[in-house]
């Protein structure tokens, strides 16, 4: 039985870049409502991946909302360049950035919507500063760097607790939630209050992207 159904967001580290083109034609022909970059430093975490020009490449193929994630050290240096470049959204880390409110109201003030993520280890309720100011908050259920990761168990309470966070803080507030989603798990993590999901391996990779795409969104 379908259950809640959530926003897909599948990551573009996981598609072809050989043919980027029709990776986006892929995910938007399944109904996906973003397109995810996954941006890495080989400092914040342990993996390098690609700057706002594959970002730009990317807006050009798609009309999907452009979802744009800085896992790197010292973000502000960059998030005007990937504004630039067509992000409709740019999500830094809580644990990247020292003046964070200072970071979400210069991000907001290009004309895009601010997200946070915070890594498994981190709480919660280090977010409660910042929440009313926030789009999005992005929940890594896995620890960042790398795709193909299974899911962590306790990122489920800890999206449950965000919940109820923004019920009484910021109801507008968005929660994706990135790391080891699953057709399998899914449905749970939508349960527990997610919004959008993050899944690279889960389309990409899947056998049937179509019919995995509307498991991931709680259509059956």
């Amino acid at each position: 039985m379908p259950g809640k159904t959530t926003l897909l967001a599948p990551s573009i580290l996981s598609a072809d870049f050989t043919n980027l083109k029709a990776s986006a034609e892929l995910a938007e022909k399944a109904g996906a409502n973003w397109m995810h970059c996954d941006v890495m430093d080989g400092v914040f975490v342990p993996n390098i991946t690609f700057g706002p020009f594959i970002v730009k490449a990317i807006k050009q193929c798609t009309n999907l909302v452009i979802d744009t994630h800085l896992m790197i050290v010292d973000p502000d240096k960059y998030i005007e360049d990937f504004a630039k470049a067509g992000s409709d959204h740019i999500t830094v880390h809580l644990e990247a950035c020292p003046h964070l409110h200072r970071t979400i109201q210069f991000i907001k003030s290009l004309g895009v919507k601010a997200g946070v993520s915070i890594n498994p280890a981190t709480p919660v309720s280090l977010l409660e500063p910042v929440l009313a100011d926030l789009d999005m908050v992005l929940l890594m259920s896995v620890n960042p760097g790398f795709g193909g990761q299974k899911f962590i168990p306790g990122s489920i309470a800890k999206i449950a607790n965000l919940d109820a966070m923004r019920m009484e803080m910021n109801p507008d507030l968005v929660i994706a939630v990135d790391g080891g989603i699953t057709e399998e798990n899914a449905a749970q993590v939508a349960e527990a209050g997610a919004d959008s999901l993050i899944a690279g391996t889960a389309f990409f990779r899947a056998d049937d992207p179509m019919a995995a795409a509307r498991k991931l969104k709680g259509l059956e």
